[in-house]
């Protein structure tokens, strides 16, 4: 819209700089030609500066004119260079780590590039190494010292580690879910952004750093412990849940029918050593997300922040997009894909082959468990619902598509798409009402949940 408009309720007209607000760390409307070095400029120094993304809005009028002056400061336009702790911080992390006994060390986004830093620091600690859902692909699943997630997306063996640990060093992470993380030891928080230090969980020390030059001076000063029984005790309980995944992953316990953790095990055993996965969001993420075993060169994205539903096969065009010799896989629950599917004509049309892998239960599986977690039971008529012929979808927009409704259609179908020339759709059909793992659960959700399934029970009853 031209700016001569703006403000008199023309057609289309919104605010751009408030709709992306939320979601952008910059976000502005360029009002006149002579802006453009400057807000352009801020725009990108924002973005590197916080790692995110920044947003401009050009008015009609504005972009086809000519920018006067030249460009700002372009050789300032770069990522932040890696910046250790202060030598007196890193002094007393070390002090604190000493004391303690029983240390685990979570690992988030921040600490991309240091695993062989943190991999040594835990066995100088005898410390279990524990990570967020944006950190899980910063190692392999089967190294010894990566103990899996927290959460629900997380295992039991890193909830019992967090809550009989005596410190937490957490690295690079601003992990949101304060009920998963300790109620009695000592917390550091270590992150390259101050404003995220304590404000999660009571914070004993809080250091602002990059995780890979403050560990590389951490480990010249803390010591070697000697009784690794602590982490020999998580490392039990993390075979323990290994077994379970491999249980519910194994494609003989449907006979018939499709488990959706036997889906995302599958994908992952058959996908290059170098994927690219983006989850969506919704309960397949849960599945995703746990049973996915990354090589440790893999990479795995989503909205892990603003949780998006629908997101992921965007998000996988614009990675393919940026590398077409990567294999990139979109896993997305049925609804999900339903509310943005025509991004796969985007993928058809800029040849971008992006392979999407749908759970498809006919239902918003997420919004069950949210409604039961408070006790309410699910309203059904609003949660399940009909989907399209997805291997006709495909076709129809000129991809190939395979469909799995059985344990044995599920390995063919997901390697005849891994290996198909250009974009293709893989429609699993899997159980519509698996319940996920819970790591932890409180009595006062259990009771929840107790008084949703019995509401559900009468209303099938009853009707109302």
């Amino acid at each position: 819209m031209a700016r001569e408009l703006h403000g008199t309720d023309y057609i289309q007209s919104t605010e751009p700089d408030l709709l992306f607000r939320d979601v952008s760390l910059y976000t502005e409307t360029l009002s006149s030609p002579a802006q453009a070095p400057g807000i352009i400029h801020q725009a990108i120094a924002a973005a590197y500066a916080g790692r995110g993304v920044a947003h401009l809005t050009l008015p009609q009028d504005v972009i086809g004119a000519k920018a006067d002056g030249d460009l700002a400061s372009i050789g300032t336009l770069k990522p932040p260079p890696e910046l250790g702790a202060a030598a007196a911080d890193i002094e007393e992390i070390a002090r604190r780590l000493d004391q303690a006994h029983k240390v685990v060390i979570m690992c988030g986004a921040g600490c991309h590039g240091a695993a062989e830093e943190l991999r040594a620091l835990s066995e100088r600690l005898d410390a279990p190494l524990v990570h967020s859902v944006k950190g899980k692909d910063i190692m392999p699943y089967d190294d010894p010292r990566w103990m899996g997630g927290i959460g629900m997306i997380g295992t039991k063996a890193v909830y019992n580690a967090m809550m009989r640990c005596d410190l937490l060093l957490m690295i690079g992470t601003d992990y949101p879910f304060a009920e998963f993380l300790p109620k009695k030891a000592a917390v550091i928080q270590l992150d390259v952004r101050p404003r995220v230090l304590g404000r999660r969980t009571p914070t004993a020390l809080g250091v602002v750093g990059a995780a890979r030059p403050t560990l590389k001076r951490l480990l010249e000063r803390v010591a070697a412990k000697s009784d690794s029984g602590f982490f020999d005790q998580v490392a039990k309980e993390r075979r323990n849940w290994d077994d379970l995944l491999d249980r519910q992953a194994d494609l003989a316990r449907g006979k018939d029918r499709i488990h959706p953790q036997a889906v995302a095990r599958m994908v992952s055993d058959l996908a290059s050593r170098d994927a690219v996965f983006v989850l969506d969001t919704g309960l397949n993420t849960l599945w995703s997300a746990n049973w996915i075993r990354q090589s440790g060169t893999q990479r795995i994205l989503g909205s892990f922040n603003n949780a998006a539903v629908g997101t992921a096969l965007g998000q996988a065009n614009g990675v393919a997009a940026l590398d077409r010799s990567r294999q990139v896989i979109a896993l997305c629950g049925d609804g999900g894909f339903n509310m943005l599917m025509g991004e796969f004509l985007t993928a058809v049309h800029h040849r971008l082959p992006v392979k999407v892998v749908i759970y498809n239960n006919s239902a918003f599986g997420l919004i069950t468990l949210e409604a039961e977690h408070v006790g309410l039971p699910a309203f059904r008529k609003a949660i399940d619902f009909p989907n399209p012929d997805f291997v006709a979808l495909a076709r129809a927009c000129g991809a190939q598509g395979f469909k799995a409704s059985t344990p044995d259609e599920l390995k063919p179908a997901i390697g005849a798409a891994l290996t198909a020339d250009g974009p293709a759709i893989v429609d699993a059909v899997v159980v519509p009402n698996e319940f996920p793992n819970v790591p932890h659960l409180d009595l006062e959700t259990i009771g929840n949940f107790a008084i949703a399934k019995v509401k559900e029970a009468v209303l099938a009853v009853t009707g109302s």
